[in-house]
């Protein structure tokens, strides 16, 4: 127990330096520095429990707020650990079972927490965090609008220079960039934080399986499934985003959400259907090249794939070839 709480407070240290280093420096290193914040609270729970997770971000937020505001503690509390200490302390939930459907902790297998379950739990905190991010911004759209306006403003007016001078863009113009950018900031927000949440999630379990401290056997990632009211909650939200106001945008959030969700659940199916082939590795190459250079329609594309699993059920017409690794070997 001592061993919990000492590895939970050292790395709530180096979550907290982690943070505070991703204030300083230049744009791209405060943001790989941002998206991996959370990393060492991940490591904390898969390692030695959710209690040391917990740990891990009571010592963060303390130490932050002993070198910063409040406001920026509750901060990182919010967005950083709270977010990853519900997550591990779901993926090492599980329960003995048995044929006869009764509980005997001697005689039992044990069902662990589906990790399509955490893929949505993450689709719904990243939803709720851009909605969080939007209040702090503005309180109203028309505050939303002129922070974004002036933001743009400064942006253009700092960064752009030309030939002749600065780039001069009228007021009308920049009023229709801060309405596009309006539009496009939740769901943008939202797929920013479930994939520095999910990220963190995979690649802490990675490295506590690799040393030999996972608390659960790997999932075959590749055989991920949802729960069966996700497809119309995504569906709703996708209607939603027509409404006005905070409402839409809220929408919108929540929808950026569950779209990589089931991008997520597309590139699983094309994994699980192309084991045992020969031509897997160069195919999926190509996949993830094609998806880094167009990410936007090819993400779609695969979005709807993944979508269509629903009704179609394509892993389970899909034969698996002799010779394929079992499920605790599998990987995405």
């Amino acid at each position: 127990m001592r061993t919990t709480y000492l590895a939970g407070a050292g790395l709530g240290l180096v979550a907290a330096v982690v943070f505070a280093s991703a204030t300083t420096g230049p744009l791209l290193a405060r943001f790989l520095l941002m998206f991996v914040t959370s990393l060492p609270i991940a490591l904390a729970g898969f390692g030695w429990g959710w209690r040391s997770a917990v740990v891990a971000g009571a010592v963060g937020s303390v130490i932050i707020l002993a070198f910063a505001s409040p406001a920026v503690a509750l901060a990182f509390a919010l967005t950083q650990a709270a977010p990853m200490v519900v997550l591990t302390y779901l993926a090492l939930l599980s329960r003995p079972i048995t044929e006869s459907g009764t509980a005997n902790a001697d005689e039992a297998a044990v069902e662990w927490y589906p990790p399509g379950r955490l893929v949505v739990w993450s689709a719904v905190m990243a939803g709720l965090m851009a909605i969080a991010m939007l209040m702090v911004i503005g309180g109203d759209l028309e505050t939303l609008r002129r922070s974004l306006a002036d933001f743009i403003k400064a942006t253009v007016e700092a960064g752009l220079p030309t030939s002749g001078g600065k780039v001069d863009l009228s007021e009308a113009e920049i009023a229709s960039l801060s309405e596009i950018a309006l539009s496009a900031l939740p769901a943008a927000s939202a797929t920013s934080w479930m994939a520095s949440l999910l990220f963190n999630l995979w690649l802490a379990a990675r490295v506590t399986l690799a040393s030999g401290q996972l608390g659960r056997p790997w999932p075959d990632l590749a055989a991920i499934t949802y729960p069966q009211g996700t497809p119309l909650a995504f569906g709703i939200m996708l209607l939603a985003t027509a409404l006005v106001g905070f409402p839409g945008l809220a929408a919108s959030a929540f929808a950026g959400g569950l779209f990589v969700a089931y991008l997520l659940l597309g590139l699983a199916i094309l994994h699980y259907t192309t084991r045992g082939q020969p031509w897997r590795p160069m195919a999926l190459w190509l996949l993830y090249g094609s998806l880094f250079v167009a990410n936007i329609w090819i993400g779609i594309v695969i979005a709807m794939l993944g979508l269509a699993e629903t009704v179609l059920h394509l892993r389970a017409r899909s034969a698996v070839p002799p010779g394929t690794p079992p499920p605790n070997n599998s990987n995405i």
